[in-house]
C-alpha cells in the first residue's frame, strides 16, 4: 500500500543538495553562491577552498555533497560536472536585544539562511 513516489523535480542529468539552518545571512552567503554559480565543480571546490569567508566551508560541503549525491544516486561522471544552479533562501531570524542608555534598547537580529546548489553533467562539444 504505501505513499505513491513523486515525480522527480530534477531532470536525468542533475542532482542537488540542500543545507538548511546556516548561521549567515542570506546576503553574505549568496556573495559566495553567486562566486560558483556556472563554474566546473573542479573550480568551484578550489574557490572554495581558498576563500577567507567564514561560511565558504560550510558551502564547500554542501557541494561535495551535491557531488556525491550525483555519483552515487544518479550515476553522473564527476569531470563533467558543472555548478547550474546555487541559489539562498531565508531561514528563522533569532532576535536579541542589547540594553542601551536610558531604558531603551538596541535590537540584534541573527539571522539563518538555506542554501541550495544543483549540479548539472554537461557533455563536453569539442
Amino acid at each position: 500500500m504505501g505513499k505513491k513516489s513523486r515525480e522527480r523535480q530534477l531532470a536525468d542529468n542533475e542532482a542537488r543538495a540542500v543545507t538548511k539552518q546556516l548561521r549567515t545571512s542570506p546576503q553574505k552567503l549568496n556573495l559566495l553562491a553567486g562566486m560558483i554559480r556556472g563554474k566546473k565543480v573542479e573550480t568551484a571546490l578550489a574557490d572554495l577552498t581558498f576563500s577567507r569567508r567564514r561560511i565558504a566551508k560550510d558551502v564547500k560541503k554542501t557541494l561535495q555533497s551535491a557531488i556525491a549525491n550525483a555519483e552515487n544516486n544518479h550515476d553522473l561522471d564527476v569531470d563533467e560536472l558543472i555548478v547550474s544552479e546555487a541559489f539562498v533562501g531565508k531561514n528563522l531570524v533569532m532576535k536579541r536585544w542589547k540594553p542601551r542608555a536610558r531604558g531603551r534598547v538596541g535590537k540584534i537580529l541573527k539571522p539563518f539562511s538555506q542554501l541550495t546548489i544543483v549540479v548539472k553533467e554537461v557533455q563536453e562539444t569539442a
